[in-house]
């Protein structure tokens, strides 16, 4: 019985991450352009690609060093951006605490913003789900987005240079983003906190790469915070 709803909660991470892959796809592969017009050999833009398995990560490093940023300033300026996982390792952390070791290891290397999203709702739709289940759906999101990724990147690198420029492959990062967002904006408390890290990081734009990302992010929390609170009150006091 456990290995047959482990089998149905892959399947189903599957389902859902089909609408991820439809965007991953072309944002690896402005990666993979980007990366090339560069001058990174493919040989290293793989290596990056499947080191760090995080596209925001990997353009702001890559933009750094093109800009002439020694390696520890984008290295540092890669960590920055990717702090966010830290909090997304938090928030899993309930709900795959308990799994064995090497499948926290290998959801740790998978652990970017689709699959938290996709898991994050499906965990807190369906509570009842084992821990096993609930690793096997993740891993089920992961099993379509990741290679896909991985396959824009290397046809971008191997053909960037031969895409039209009227593709605008950096539309993908924004869909990407809007896909993940949207369907968590459930309460007045997360759509305030939406709000909030949107202004704050267009505020904050000039700031070195990563630091307004980072300062939005504690801003929208606080307000996240602050309006829960709020509504909390008035529901206690109605």
């Amino acid at each position: 019985m456990a290995t047959s709803t482990s089998n149905s909660a892959f399947w189903k991470g599957a389902r859902h991450g089909i609408p991820f892959a439809l965007v991953v796809g072309p944002f690896g592969l402005l990666f993979g352009v980007v990366a090339t017009e560069a001058g990174l050999r493919l040989v290293e833009t793989m290596s990056m690609t499947l080191l760090v398995v995080a596209g925001a990560s990997q353009l702001t490093a890559l933009q750094l060093l093109v800009e002439g940023a020694g390696i520890w300033m984008a290295l540092a300026g890669a960590l920055a951006v990717n702090l966010r996982m830290a909090m997304y390792s938090a928030a899993l952390a309930p709900y795959l605490g308990r799994a064995p070791l090497w499948q926290r290891t290998l959801v740790s290397y998978l652990l970017f913003d689709q699959t938290y999203a996709m898991a994050v709702a499906q965990y807190e739709t369906e509570p009842g789900m084992t821990v096993p289940a609930r690793v096997a759906y993740f891993f089920g999101v992961a099993m379509l987005v990741m290679p896909i990724w991985v396959g824009g990147t290397i046809i971008g690198a191997a053909v960037g240079a031969t895409i039209p420029d009227e593709w605008a492959l950096d539309f993908a990062l924004p869909i990407t983003f809007l896909a993940v967002v949207a369907p968590m904006l459930r309460t007045l408390a997360h759509v305030a906190a939406a709000v909030t890290s949107v202004i704050v990081a267009l505020l904050l734009h000039d700031l070195p790469p990563g630091v307004g990302l980072l300062l939005a992010a504690a801003c929208a929390m606080v307000a996240g915070a602050l309006v829960e609170t709020l509504c909390e009150r008035r529901r206690v006091a109605a």
